[in-house]
């Protein structure tokens, strides 16, 4: 008997094992064929779209907020320095 439960638990784990490497080759076999690298290279494109606005977003807030400074400097009489020109923030030597 106990040979039997032996021998029962043995042909469990074989089949198992076997069912398992079946399953692991069909698999690996679908992911061969399965365009993941047109996938892979959709996602980085979109990706990159989505940085590319977002750069220009940026840049567009960036200049906003420039000129709402200009015009701000402006009203109470100061004068601002032009766009990409770097301003002295004091007149004094150190």
């Amino acid at each position: 008997m106990a040979l039997h439960a032996l021998l029962a638990r043995a042909g469990s784990a074989v089949a198992t094992g076997l069912l398992g490497a079946v399953a692991y080759d069909a698999a690996r076999k679908a992911l061969a064929s399965a365009p993941l690298r047109d996938g892979a290279v959709l996602a980085t494109a979109w990706g990159l779209k989505g940085t590319r606005r977002a750069e220009e977003v940026a840049e567009n807030v960036r200049l906003q907020a420039a000129d709402i400074l200009a015009e701000a400097k402006e009203k109470i009489g100061e004068e601002s320095a032009p766009p990409g020109v770097a301003a002295d923030a004091h007149d004094h030597e150190h």
